[in-house]
């Protein structure tokens, strides 16, 4: 095992690095692999082309190039920016042992604009130790990714999940992975890939299993995705098509996002996501994507794949606790009159949220955001496929940050991949997180990896009920997203 392992893909032999030598948990990182040409030039917003071959082992000791250009020193999980043109890659963490093993997929979040596959919150090493190989991608971000470009293949970003799931079909043998095992998960942006896919018939192929934690879901209608892109072309002064926009730099391009999808900042910017939704993401363009994800699960598609989906209680409070001093003496039915128009629902909605009324406005205010975003998608969705095949799995992840003060988005990443050691985590979970916790977590990632059952009864069988993730004890609730029927 002293020598560095080399394993032959479709394209060319790859050479990585071995990780715990002579530990029962050694494992072997073959970072960096292609799996589309560099995406620039005259392929820059053109659907992804399989890489040019290669002879000699490919270096595949560090990090590729990736589609984020600057590394968010302030983000809740530490995503680094690597620079270069060849950003459309596949990391591989793969036990020693060998064999045909489980596979997981990782398919990073960010909004659909940020996030970076090489984040050391998503190394496989964990996985690794027990059974799972793991495979980390990229994709194209922000407009170059999903924005309207008249010439150009729709969700170019779409198209690069589905290359790199491809890759794993092709290669995920030759690193002792079964590619008819394969499992696709992600968090915040990611976790609506996995749904997005999971709604997509020309995906099912190329996975069996899925885990969606904290899904934001775009779905960005067609006329809003033009009306977008006309904007970027006017700010930017070229034509609104395949060559006006190559003749903006990605730099420009990222300076102009912003101000083409949500000018405002503060409330206003908050508002303007609620009622218009993510402004860059998967489009519904009536050929890759027919129809909102929730309408195409709700048809059957996916309805034969597992599926382990939930939330954090608090996702975006934090978002709310900024402006906190204003929210601070309003009663909660006039704070929510921005976001909840109907009176009905209003009212059902505060009688649903008594315990959090009591923490302030704040925190009514940030609930509601977490649940029109993120929570309300765990109903949705499993009532969308109340007549799949295959069972749905929700959960909550309910323990509050003794840093942030809520059970905040991102803080239940290192605990699904038992990372609570790894860089930054402190910052987000404190110096002592609970490890059992994270066992727990990480146990029912596993399990449903491998078997398709985490380990609790399913919301198929039993409607309503989910694993709630807390510490000192965890335990089933089956009423677990009763406060947020109200918006369902």
């Amino acid at each position: 095992m002293t020598d560095s392992p080399i394993v032959d893909t479709a394209s060319g032999p790859v050479r990585g690095f071995w990780r715990g030598h002579g530990t029962p948990d050694a494992s072997a990182a073959f970072l960096g692999i292609p799996f589309t040409k560099p995406p620039v030039g005259k392929l820059r917003f053109a659907a992804p082309a399989p890489p040019d071959p290669w002879t000699e082992p490919l270096d595949a000791t560090t990090y590729g190039a990736t589609p984020l250009r600057i590394t968010g020193e302030e983000n809740l999980i530490p995503e680094p920016a690597v620079p270069g043109k060849s950003t459309l890659n596949v990391n591989v963490f793969t036990p020693a042992t060998g064999g045909s093993l489980p596979v997981l997929v990782w398919i990073h979040g960010g909004g659909y604009t940020e996030g970076s596959p090489a984040s050391p919150w998503y190394d496989g090493a964990r996985f690794n130790r027990d059974g799972v190989v793991t495979v980390s991608i990229s994709y194209r971000l922000g407009f170059d990714g999903f924005g309207y470009i008249s010439g150009a293949p729709a969700n170019r970003g779409v198209l690069d999940w589905i290359a790199a799931l491809e890759w794993v079909q092709r290669n995920i043998a030759a690193f002792g992975g079964d590619p008819s095992r394969v499992t696709i998960g992600g968090q915040s942006a990611g976790g609506g890939a996995v749904l997005t896919l999971l709604g997509m018939p020309q995906a099912q192929h190329l996975f069996d299993r899925a885990m969606s934690f904290s899904g934001a879901l775009a779905d960005v209608p067609l006329a809003i995705a033009k009306a977008r892109a006309d904007r970027i072309a006017e700010l930017g002064g070229v034509t609104p098509d395949v060559e006006g926009f190559r003749a903006l730099t990605e730099r420009r391009i990222r300076q102009l996002q912003p101000k083409a999808a949500t000018p405002r900042a503060g409330i206003g910017m908050v508002l303007d996501l609620l009622n218009d939704g993510l402004p860059w993401g998967p489009m519904v363009d009536g050929e890759l994507l027919r129809h909102p994800t929730v309408d195409s699960l709700t048809t059957g598609t996916g309805s034969d794949k597992p599926l382990l989906l939930g939330s954090t209680d608090d996702e975006f409070t934090m978002v709310a606790e900024r402006e906190g001093g204003r929210f601070r003496r309003m009663p909660s039915g006039i704070l929510l009159l921005p976001f909840l128009h109907g009176r009905s629902t209003r009212r059902a909605y505060l009688r649903a949220n008594r315990p959090q009324r009591k923490k302030g406005g704040a925190a009514m205010v940030g609930r509601f955001i977490s649940d029109h975003v993120f929570r309300v998608l765990v109903p949705r969705v499993a009532e969308a496929r109340s007549g799949a095949d295959a069972e749905t799995w929700a959960y909550r992840f309910s323990w509050v940050s003794p840093v942030k003060g809520w059970a905040c988005h991102c803080l239940d990443v290192p605990f699904w991949f038992d990372g609570l050691d790894r860089e930054k985590v402190a910052n987000l979970a404190g110096v002592a997180p609970p490890q059992a916790l994270a066992d727990d977590m990480h146990a029912a990632a596993v399990r449903f990896i491998t078997d398709g059952d985490p380990g609790w009864p399913a919301w198929s069988t039993e409607p309503g009920t989910a694993r709630v993730f807390d510490a000192p004890a965890s335990g089933t609730d089956r009423d677990a997203y009763a406060s947020v029927l109200p918006l369902v």
